[in-house]
């Protein structure tokens, strides 16, 4: 266990009217402090662990500020591993801060944010993947996130890379002694193997990393949102498009050319999943070689050079085509520059379109602008609502590939960004024991591969990578 000597205390629950509000106080004085500001009733004394008892806080002066429940959680069966303390207050700010301001008076710090999880990983309670997930959970904003989240929490995640980091550290172990000592005969489960047992090896530990890859791609887009951008020439009705998907007017609808100048940023849930929707100015082009952007004036100019940038951030990119007029240059040129998004087509005012007449573009059109992978394209009316669950079915079948929601695991950013490089690393190894470069080569992207997943865990950190992490936590969690 970590040893501190400061005992922390911090409102726990949200600012605001409630029926309570809970000041936890967790470290060495915890149990000393408590009492200090508590008056028990007559033949009642401080409570024994996990067991609540009416109590009142005292203020300053001595006088009776509330009536409160106290518990206490003795170390290490706690929430952080130390001893901690919770008395629940009434709800509103000044009874739960008039307790707090008496506790800092008697010798507690304020605790910083994040801290009472950041104890909980130094004194081994949960590790690193485990902290992260508690602001998953905090921040989840559909029930599939949430259980995502749990799933995490509980330690899954946990649990699959800790297997591929022990399969990974027995294999690089055994590379490594191999090739230092080939003719000592050790027993070892990996030694004197063949090249193509190596390589089978390190296979499977690649295809178990890729699944495992897989479910935080879905636990990730859960935990952040996919982010759409609906982006094409103006007036082909993104803006329509955004307030049906949202079922309300959000944006400024007009036939005039130019009418959305800046970004305008929406989410709409869709089978558990948050998509993060985002309308953008009309990208309109010079009839030149050098296909500048033509705007108007230079704020269109501004929303124009945004919606590019929106472009190259977006998860997907729907690219809004009115269906009532030909394909046009501007339309071509840009459909040839999403080769490399992941982008759904959409021929929208289908309403406009007569029964017994083709649309004005067809998927041929569409087709010889992609020759070499036809994207999808969907006939929707943004008008009359046609249309508009395959889209969001799209979008989500897109997004999300092979993964499947219930098998989501609630990651971050930097969670993702390890497990995509250690896959790197596997991939590398793999090729490395294909083509026969070595196996002093495979052993040190073995090694490279571990080191990330043990970032992940917390096996390997600095106090640079906890404060980034513990810094984004609410004061109090």
């Amino acid at each position: 266990m970590v040893s501190s000597q400061d005992t922390i205390v911090a409102i726990a629950t949200a600012w605001g009217e409630a029926g309570i509000a809970i000041v936890r106080l967790s470290g060495p004085s915890a149990v000393e402090l408590s009492k200090s500001v508590l008056r028990f009733k007559a033949g009642s004394e401080f409570p024994p662990p996990r067991l609540m008892r009416l109590a009142s806080t005292i203020g300053a002066d001595g006088s009776v500020t509330d009536q409160v429940l106290a518990v206490y959680f003795k170390s290490p069966k706690s929430y952080t591993g130390e001893d901690v303390v919770e008395i629940h207050t009434h709800g509103g700010t000044l009874a739960a801060q008039l307790c707090v301001e008496s506790l800092i008076r008697k010798g507690a710090r304020p605790a910083e944010p994040g801290e009472f999880t950041k104890r909980a990983f130094l004194n081994g309670r949960i590790d690193l993947s485990q902290s992260e997930s508690v602001l998953g959970i905090i921040r989840s904003r559909s029930e599939e996130a949430l259980r995502a989240a749990t799933r995490t929490l509980s330690g899954e995640l946990s649990a699959f890379v800790s297997d591929i980091r022990e399969e990974l550290l027995a294999l690089q172990s055994a590379l490594e002694v191999e090739l230092d000592f080939p003719e000592e005969g050790f027993s070892y489960p990996y030694l004197h193997k063949s090249d193509e047992e190596w390589l089978g090896s390190i296979s499977t530990l690649r295809m178990s990393l890729d699944d495992l890859r897989d479910r935080c791609s879905v636990g990730l887009l859960l935990r952040e949102g996919i982010r759409v951008a609906l982006s094409g020439r103006p007036n082909v009705g993104k803006s329509s498009l955004l307030n049906a998907l949202l079922k309300q007017a959000r944006s400024i609808v007009t036939a005039i050319p130019g009418t959305t100048r800046d970004v305008i940023e929406e989410t709409v849930t869709w089978q558990g999943v948050p998509i993060r929707l985002v309308d953008t100015a009309g990208l309109r082009l010079l009839p030149s070689s050098a296909g500048s952007l033509r705007a108007q004036d230079e704020i269109e100019a501004m929303g124009i050079e945004r919606a590019l940038d929106e472009l190259r951030r977006a998860d997907v990119c729907i690219w809004v085509l009115d269906a009532s007029k030909p394909l046009g240059d501007e339309d071509k040129a840009y459909l040839e520059d999403l080769r490399d998004k992941d982008y759904i087509v959409v021929l929208n005012k289908s309403d406009l379109i007569a029964a017994d007449h083709p649309p004005a573009v067809s998927e041929e059109d569409i087709r010889a602008t992609s020759p070499e992978e036809m994207p999808a394209v969907l006939s929707i009316s943004a008008k009359r609502g046609d249309g508009l669950e395959l889209l969001k079915d799209a979008i989500l079948s897109m997004a999300k590939g092979s993964g499947a929601l219930n098998s989501g695991l609630n990651v971050t950013a930097r969670q993702f960004s390890e497990v995509s490089e250690a896959l790197s690393c596997l991939t590398s190894a793999e090729a490395a024991m294909a083509e026969k470069n070595g196996q002093d080569v495979a052993a040190g992207l073995l090694g490279s591969a571990r080191e990330c997943l043990e970032r992940l865990l917390g096996l390997s950190y600095d106090d640079a990578l906890l404060d980034s992490i513990f810094s984004r936590f609410c004061v109090g969690k």
